[in-house]
């Protein structure tokens, strides 16, 4: 038996025994991550600085914090979610004296098929999910980020007796392939939709349900109500899609603003990109060389200009890197002029897998910067004349992850959620609705299908079983006696309908 059949059966064996089955199992075992995550921190960052440039400020920001806070919310929360929920019996006559309620039970053992853009979050918060709905899991990593891959199979198991409960697959192609061929009772995978097919119908074939998480061109949308906060209303886009270098699934993908607003816009987002780089006005340097290279600050002449020196870009150690050399190559072929014009960025090193902020205006909507998801540090900006015309340009594309409206006008806010569909929406910021763990994070339609975090988590990864609790006592039978049983005549099916 290879290490895929033995990995899915170890964790088939270890639920039937139910070494995750109890309150304290499962607090155990979601404790013995929590110190994972504490204690291996350094490698943790250094995992995350190999796989993705990304900096131990931006790991804490976008990848640690909100894993912490879901390990926070099952610790305190998971004993009440565990206990069997009371329902009411409604008015049915037969009903009257029955007890019911549902209670939840865990499905068995759980697939999740991780990302590599946000490796250690994207593994851990579904494995949490799943261990506190008293399930075993089986985790393939990204083999696109391979150092994360490596620190959960060389460090998580000396923690608790997480080794009873969560299996870790390393591999690629060769080893998901296989992994799909075995029965699990719920698969969650992370990726995009050509694989999500791929995903659903192996799970089609055992019966088994899934949830995926996919991506899309989640659209933001600008209206004429905050034409006098364009600077901060720029400043929180741009945070959106260029962190983590724009490789999020549910980063801006395009903006939407007012043609009255257009040029506004995009030289407020002009502004705000050199602090990406800690890149200033040479005006502003006060001349402590020492505490400059500490802050990582650089001083230029226009830090404004359409392009930055690219050697002092590379010095900033808060960017990221594209992921590898083909995702770099494949941004690199979004950025031709026949799909838009680069209003400012365009700045980039093969070498370093490098591509900085750039953002397009004079966009064609029918090239494939517009047809595809991006996945990267590019900005498309679409000017509009009504609110009508974009729901309708929202409305011809495939349903998005998510949608960004920054707006003061309540008839805009309502007008857009009655108008278009996406899997989660955040209203003048971006990415809030994902970071709150009482909100279920999903897709609909081509971005995915299912959703998690917090209780939506326990949920998703339980069965909530109905019971329905009757007595055995005389005056019940009386009743059935009478309405119930056969044989069927006149007197009893009048007597059903003046009860039903």
């Amino acid at each position: 038996m290879d290490q895929v059949d033995a990995a899915v059966v170890l964790m088939r064996d270890n639920y039937i025994k139910g070494l995750n089955k109890t309150y304290a199992q499962r607090l155990a075992n979601i404790s013995a991550i929590e110190e994972f995550v504490e204690k291996e921190e350094d490698a943790i960052f250094a995992a995350l600085l190999a796989d993705l440039g990304k900096s131990k400020e931006e790991a804490i920001l976008m990848e640690v914090a909100g894993l912490k806070g879901e390990i926070r919310n099952f610790k305190k929360n998971l004993k009440s979610w565990m206990e069997p929920t009371k329902v009411n019996q409604g008015w049915a006559v037969v009903h009257l004296l029955d007890h019911m309620s549902t209670h939840p039970n865990p499905l068995g053992v759980v697939l999740n098929i991780s990302a590599w853009n946000y490796p250690f979050s994207l593994s851990l918060t579904p494995i949490i999910g799943a261990i506190g709905a008293g399930n075993t899991v089986v985790l393939k990593p990204s083999e696109i980020s391979p150092n994360t891959a490596k620190l959960f199979s060389e460090r998580l198991h000396k923690y608790g007796k997480l080794s009873d409960v969560i299996a870790i697959v390393n591999g690629g192609v060769q080893e998901t392939t296989k992994l799909l061929l075995n029965k699990f009772d719920h698969i969650l995978y992370t990726g995009n939709g050509m694989v999500g097919r791929i995903v659903m119908a192996a799970a089609a074939k055992h019966l088994t349900p899934v949830t995926l998480e996919l991506g899309g061109k989640s659209p933001t949308i600008v209206t004429e109500s905050v034409a006098d906060k364009l600077n901060l209303v720029a400043q929180r886009i741009m945070w959106g899609r260029f962190a983590n270098c724009g490789q999020t699934c549910i980063a801006p993908d395009y903006v939407m603003v007012p043609e009255s607003l257009e040029q506004k816009l995009l030289e407020e987002l002009k502004k705000v990109r050199p602090r990406y780089f800690g890149i200033q006005a040479k005006s502003t340097d006060k001349g402590d060389a020492k505490q400059n290279e500490k802050d990582m600050l650089h001083f230029v002449e226009d830090p404004l200009t359409k392009e930055l020196p690219v050697d002092v870009m590379l010095q900033c150690k808060s960017y990221p890197r594209i992921v590898n050399g083909n995702h770099f190559n494949r941004i690199k072929k979004l950025m031709v002029p026949e799909n838009g014009e680069i209003f400012v960025g365009g700045e980039m090193s093969e070498e370093d897998k490098f591509i900085a902020p750039t953002v397009f205006t004079k966009v064609n909507v029918d090239s494939p910067l517009m047809k595809e998801e991006i996945f990267g540090p590019l900005l498309p900006v679409i000017p509009y004349k009504t609110k009508e015309e974009v729901a309708q340009f929202i409305n011809a594309r495939d349903k998005p992850l998510a949608l960004y409206l920054f707006t003061d006008s309540p008839a805009d806010s309502e007008f857009y959620m009655a108008n278009t569909t996406s899997g989660g929406v955040t209203i003048n910021d971006i990415f809030m609705h994902y970071n709150a763990c009482c909100l279920p994070f999903g897709g609909v339609g081509e971005s995915g299908m299912g959703g998690y975090h917090g209780k939506h988590s326990f949920t998703t990864f339980s069965h909530m079983k109905p019971i329905c609790h009757k007595g055995l006592n005389g005056m019940e039978e009386g009743v059935n006696d009478r309405i119930r049983y056969p044989p069927y005549t006149a007197s009893k099916t009048k007597l059903w309908k003046s009860v039903l």
